[in-house]
């Protein structure tokens, strides 16, 4: 049987824990073999980013249409796509390829507060890339962004907004609650003709880098295995869910870097070895 192949766009982080790199660890330990196209370089560690260059959009472009004439992808997630030209033009890509179910991480601002959107890009991401996904997965304040109104303040509001930006997108949203604060982290899943939420017990860690990034590359990882878009989210974000807890609880064991570390993305692994 041919590999299950799963392709990131998004950006690269040179601690390893965000970005392409952390996209590609989650591949590997869920099973799928991992493709990238990067949208960017930073200069990041665990302490911040210092610094962003961003890959021109028409070579941005050449990575994807030359990847997808040779490998058949069967899901994709997008990531950090840094301005305008290149969101429009990974959407543009998107629409006429349709590599697998894509699944579009809309990141403007890392876990140290650094932008890693230009302010001009949100409006390409709303408007020409969210409404070619299949899933989107917001952050409440990237959710108030997209929706152009104040983050949510608690469960009830995230599902009002996770259901609003369905209304007007016609994608299936997923609204990770982290920020909303609490014992439990509450994620809302809502797509057409129901809402969900997804409950996990919140770990305590500042060892969360790339948490973002990890959980909507598990969720494109099991999504490859299908054949299409799922009938229900569900299923594949319960199990993504469930590989970003494990990777949250093995985070502080890890000890790289001196600002929010990184995930251990090799848990399961770890764990065996003990």
């Amino acid at each position: 049987m041919s590999a299950r192949v799963a392709l990131t766009v998004a950006g690269s982080d040179p601690s390893g824990g965000a970005g392409v790199q952390a996209d590609l660890k989650t591949f590997a330990a869920l099973g799928a073999y991992g493709t990238a196209v990067l949208t960017a370089l930073t200069a990041q560690s665990t302490r911040g980013v210092s610094g962003v260059h961003v890959v021109p959009a028409d070579f941005v472009r050449r990575q994807l249409e030359v990847l997808l004439d040779d490998v058949a992808v069967h899901a994709t997630k997008t990531g950090m796509l840094a301005d305008a030209a290149v969101t429009r033009a990974v959407a543009g890509v998107l629409r006429e390829r349709r590599p697998g179910p894509v699944v579009v991480d809309p990141v403007m601002v890392a876990t140290s507060g650094d932008r890693l959107l230009d302010v001009s890009a949100v409006a390409a991401v709303r408007d020409e890339l969210v409404p070619v996904a299949d899933l989107v997965t917001p952050n409440v304040p990237e959710a108030a962004v997209l929706l152009g109104g104040a983050p949510a303040r608690g469960v009830d509001e995230a599902v009002g907004q996770a259901e609003e930006l369905l209304r007007r997108s016609g994608t299936a949203v997923l609204l990770k609650g982290g920020h909303l604060g609490g014992g439990e982290s509450v994620d809302v899943l809502a797509e057409p003709g129901a809402t969900h939420l997804v409950r996990r017990p919140r770990l305590a860690t500042a060892n969360t880098h790339g948490t973002g990034c990890t959980l909507s590359a598990a969720i494109a990882a099991v999504a490859a295995r299908g054949a299409g878009a799922p009938a229900s989210w569900l299923p594949v974000v319960e199990e993504a869910r469930d590989y970003l807890q494990g990777a949250l609880a093995g985070a502080d064991a890890l000890g790289v870097g001196s600002g929010n570390g990184p995930l251990d993305h090799s848990f399961a692994r770890h764990r065996e070895g003990s």
